[in-house]
């Protein structure tokens, strides 16, 4: 029987492994709940029960930062965007909303030279081939760049959008030092743990329910040349790219795979442009695809039968790719029925 590791790794060779690989996305209410339902003591005695092939994140830390996360543009201390802890669902979970954004009033490249910028040597690598070891049969992350994402949460998300077309330099320069920040952390966590970084997160979050969040002329402008030259870095020292990206952003995934994504994650199906079928025709030779539980209908409002389903229809619709990876298409919410949860994965050892 194949490990964790070894079904994500065949994939990306291009091989068939023993079962189509299975991942886990919750949010921390999510996870808390399964560990007390189900009676495990740790996230790992979760996955080993329930057989799933956890993607584990590791990465550096700082030791400013006043929160743990894998994500660096999520350690929203470290770039001195204010946060309020914000509720939804009645009350059944929370998030962490961006409400001050240190370069919203900025009007000059030079603001955005003079911004308190982290200094990438600050970031902590040490110890992290000791932490690869610890997971060694499951697949593992080690570094993220999002480079937009940070971008609008230091200016706020309108005036990001409008400094596409209204300050074009002004975005250049933030992308530019972004960039480096971000290929300096990533190339020492990846000189650290040499061979033991499986994946490195090169992601956006271009899209809407609808359509692209941004034109395809701002993409190849602002983040396609920075994005390229990630890739790039990854790919030297033999890691993947896992590319998250939500919505409709089917217009984009030609010039992402141009640019050498290797899997798409999370596949949210629902939203225009981007039917299972269609995708699985147009670029499965080229992708594996991460996801694809949809978890906005099926997961919180399905029964588990629906669950299912609809994990048998991706395993079926996908099974011609290069590969599939089942998981939810995002992180499940705190409205999903513990049922659905456990249809999933039962449902992966059953037509997987």
């Amino acid at each position: 029987m194949m490990t964790s590791r070894e079904r994500w790794l065949a994939l990306m060779a291009g091989d068939r492994p023993d079962r189509v690989p299975c991942d886990y996305a919750g949010t921390e209410e999510v996870t808390r709940r399964l560990l007390a339902e189900l009676g495990c003591a740790t996230e790992r005695e979760l996955w080993e029960r329930w057989g799933i092939d956890k993607c584990i994140h590791l990465g550096p830390t700082h030791p400013l930062a006043k929160v743990d996360a894998w994500h660096f543009e999520s350690v929203y201390s470290v770039w001195h965007i204010g946060t309020v802890t914000a509720s939804y669902g009645d009350g059944l979970g929370t998030y962490d909303e961006a409400v001050i954004h240190p370069l919203a009033e900025a009007g000059t490249v030079g603001d955005v030279e003079r911004f308190e910028w982290p200094d990438p040597e600050v970031w902590d690598v040490t110890g992290l081939r000791t932490k690869c070891a610890e997971w060694r049969n499951y697949p593992i992350l080690g570094g993220c760049y999002e480079p937009f994402y940070l971008y609008r949460e230091l200016r706020g998300m309108e005036q990001a959008l409008a400094d596409l077309i209204l300050q074009p330099e002004m975005v250049e320069a933030a992308m530019e030092r972004i960039y480096y920040i971000h290929e300096s952390i990533i190339r020492r966590t990846l000189e650290e743990a040499a061979g033991m970084i499986d994946f490195i997160y090169v992601a956006e979050d271009l899209g809407t329910q609808e359509s692209l969040l941004v034109n395809p002329g701002a993409f190849r402008h602002y983040l396609k040349p920075w994005m390229r030259r990630m890739i790039d870095l990854a790919h030297s020292f033999g890691a993947k790219v896992i590319h998250h990206d939500d919505g409709a952003i089917r217009p984009l995934l030609p010039e992402l795979i141009e640019i050498g994504i290797d899997i798409l994650n999370p596949v949210q199906w629902r939203c225009r442009g981007m039917d299972r079928e269609g995708l699985a025709r147009d670029f499965g030779k080229s992708l594996v695809f991460h996801g694809g539980v949809d978890n906005q209908q099926t997961l919180p409002f399905g029964t588990p039968g629906d669950v299912r389903r609809e994990v048998a229809e991706n395993i079926r619709i996908f099974r011609s790719c290069k590969g599939h990876i089942v998981a939810p298409c995002h992180n499940i919410q705190p409205n999903t029925p513990t049922e659905n949860i456990l249809a999933l994965y039962e449902a992966v050892e059953e037509f997987g």
